[in-house]
C-alpha cells in the first residue's frame, strides 16, 4: 500500500471499511462516483442504457476486487479506469451488432457539459429550442463515436469530464507526452466530423 497516496486520497476511509466487509460504505463510494462514471461510459459508448449497463457492471467488478486495490493510485482513477475499460469491452459487442441501437433522450433529460441533469432554464421549455439543442447534442456525439478509441478516450476524460492531464496519465496508464498528442489529434479529428455535418465552427 502507498501510504502517502492514500492519507490524501478522499475516498480512502470508505474503501478501507469496504475491505472489511462493510457494505454500506461502498455505497458512499457509488453515490460518489455513479453520476461521472455514467457520463464516461455515455460518451464512450454514445447509448444511454448501454451506459447504464456498463456503469453498473463496472461497479460490481470494482466491489468484487476492491480487496485488492492497494493504494497505488487514487480509489476513483482506478475506478473510473475499470469503467472505461468496460465501455471499451461494450463497444465492441455493438460494433458487432449490424445495426446501432438509437439513442434519444426523454423529455426530461438532457447532457449539458459533464452531467445529466434536468431542465434549469426557462429557455429549455421552447419546444423549438430543446429540439435544436438534442439535435446538436446528437451531432456531437455521433463524431465523438466515429474516433478512434484511443483518441476519444482522451477527449471524452479531458474535454468532457475535465480531468487534468496528471489524471488521464493515471487512468490509462500512458505517458503525458502521448496524453497530448492524442488528445491533440482527437480535437482535429471532431472539430472536421462537426464540420461535415454542421457546417462552418
Amino acid at each position: 500500500m502507498d501510504i502517502k497516496k492514500a492519507a490524501t486520497d478522499e475516498d480512502w476511509e470508505f474503501v478501507a471499511l469496504c475491505q472489511q466487509g462493510d457494505t454500506e460504505a461502498f455505497e458512499v463510494l457509488v453515490e460518489r462516483h455513479q453520476k461521472k462514471m455514467l457520463n464516461i461510459a455515455y460518451r464512450m459508448t454514445g447509448n444511454y442504457d448501454e451506459a447504464c449497463d456498463v456503469t453498473q457492471e463496472a461497479f460490481v467488478a470494482a466491489y468484487k476486487s476492491i480487496r485488492k486495490f492497494k493504494a497505488e493510485s487514487k480509489f476513483s482513477t482506478w475506478l473510473y479506469r475499470i469503467v472505461i475499460n468496460y465501455s471499451k469491452n461494450r463497444l465492441k459487442q455493438l460494433r458487432g451488432r449490424e445495426r446501432r441501437e438509437s439513442f434519444s433522450l426523454d423529455d426530461s433529460t438532457k447532457i449539458k457539459g459533464t452531467e445529466i441533469s434536468g431542465q434549469s432554464s426557462a429557455q429549455e421549455s421552447d419546444p423549438g429550442m430543446r429540439m435544436e439543442r438534442r439535435e446538436r447534442e446528437a451531432q456531437v456525439q455521433q463524431c465523438i463515436n466515429k474516433l478512434d478509441e484511443e483518441y476519444r478516450d482522451v477527449l471524452v476524460l479531458r474535454d468532457i469530464q475535465g480531468f487534468s492531464y496528471e489524471e488521464i496519465k493515471a487512468i490509462l496508464n500512458i505517458p503525458d507526452g502521448t496524453v497530448k498528442s492524442r488528445l491533440s489529434r482527437a480535437r482535429n479529428a471532431l472539430k472536421n466530423c462537426l464540420l461535415k455535418v454542421m457546417g462552418d465552427l
